[in-house]
């Protein structure tokens, strides 16, 4: 299973993603875990960048995957990431959620570069 980083996520709406296994990993949703905070942060910046309704079509499409909600057991795994790796809140949850599924994160954010279990993307 995978966990999508809002960074592709985002990308992949906007048509940028230029990485076509990339791209067949966002659209193979029976293989994806979607953290509830990548619903919050696409929906948000789609929000100011485009308005609601595509900002809901948009976290729409991200829902046809399994959305993993923050669990007390997630909440204390990802302080305890953003402690020992000096990781941002969404990122620190990101994370927890992937290790507690099991799954395999995609990013291309930078803060990912060097964890085990994530595969970053830098842009070219």
């Amino acid at each position: 299973m995978n966990v999508i980083d809002s960074s592709l996520w985002l990308e992949y709406f906007a048509g940028t993603l230029q990485n076509d296994f990339l791209v067949k990993a966002i659209e193979n949703t029976a293989n994806q875990y979607v953290p509830s905070i990548c619903i919050y942060e696409v929906f948000k910046k789609i929000l100011v960048q485009k308005g609601e309704s595509t900002a809901l079509s948009y976290v729409s499409e991200m829902q046809k995957a399994v959305v993993i909600g923050v669990t007390p057991q997630i909440a204390i795994r990802a302080a305890k990431f953003g402690r020992d790796l000096r990781l941002p809140m969404a990122d620190s949850i990101i994370y927890a959620t992937a290790k507690t599924m099991d799954a395999k994160v995609y990013t291309k954010d930078k803060h990912f570069a060097n964890l085990d279990g994530a595969h970053y993307f830098a842009n070219p």
